[in-house]
C-alpha cells in the first residue's frame, strides 16, 4: 500500500511539472549590451526617485519613459525582453553583473571626486585661516597707530603756521612787462 502511494505521488508530481511554458525569444529582442546600458540607466534614476522623488517630479522627467525614448524601446519591447533574459539565467546574471560593475565604477568615480571637493574645500578653510593669523601678525599697536597720527597732525598744524601769510599785506600782482601794453 505504501509502495503504491509513493508511486502515484511520483506520477501525479512528474505530470504537474509537464506544463512549465518557457518564454519564446521575441523578435524584437534588446541585445545584452542595450540591456545593460537601460538596467544601469534605470537603476539610476530608481535610486534618484527614492532619495527625492519631489526633486525628480518637479523635473516632469518621468524615469521609465526618459529610458525608452533614450534608448529608442518602448515598455512592451523591454518586459518581453526581460522575461526572456530572466529565463536565461547566465545571460541575465551576466547581464546584471555588468550592471554592477559599472554602477561600482561610477560610485567609486564619484566618491574619488568628492574626496577632491573635500581637498579643495578644506586647503580653502586652511588658507582663510593663515591668512587671518597673517593679518593678526601685521596689526600693529593702536595706541602706536594714534601717536603717529597725533605727530603727523602736529607737523602738519606747524607747516600751516609757518606758511601763514598776513592777511593784510596785498597777493604779489604780476606785472606785464611788455612795453607795448603799456600805454
Amino acid at each position: 500500500m505504501r509502495n503504491r502511494l509513493v508511486f502515484l505521488l511520483l506520477i501525479f508530481v512528474s505530470f504537474s511539472c509537464q506544463d512549465l511554458k518557457t518564454t519564446e525569444k521575441p523578435e524584437d529582442l534588446i541585445p545584452e549590451e542595450k540591456m545593460v546600458d537601460v538596467l544601469t540607466e534605470m537603476a539610476l534614476l530608481h535610486a534618484a526617485r527614492n532619495y527625492n522623488k519631489q526633486k525628480l517630479e518637479e523635473t516632469g522627467i518621468k524615469p521609465d519613459e526618459y529610458i525608452y525614448e533614450k534608448y529608442d524601446i518602448d515598455s512592451l519591447q523591454f518586459e518581453k525582453s526581460n522575461n526572456y533574459y530572466a529565463e536565461q539565467y547566465s545571460d541575465y546574471e551576466r547581464i546584471y553583473d555588468s550592471v554592477k560593475v559599472r554602477l561600482q565604477i561610477m560610485k567609486s568615480r564619484l566618491d574619488s571626486l568628492r574626496d577632491i571637493e573635500i581637498k579643495i574645500e578644506d586647503s580653502i578653510k586652511l588658507s582663510r585661516k593663515d591668512s587671518l593669523k597673517i593679518k593678526d601678525s601685521l596689526e600693529v599697536d593702536s595706541l602706536k597707530v594714534d601717536s603717529l597720527k597725533i605727530d603727523s597732525l602736529k607737523i602738519k598744524r606747524l607747516d600751516k603756521v609757518r606758511n601763514r601769510r598776513d592777511s593784510l599785506i596785498a597777493p604779489p600782482v604780476k606785472l606785464n612787462r611788455d612795453p607795448k601794453s603799456i600805454d
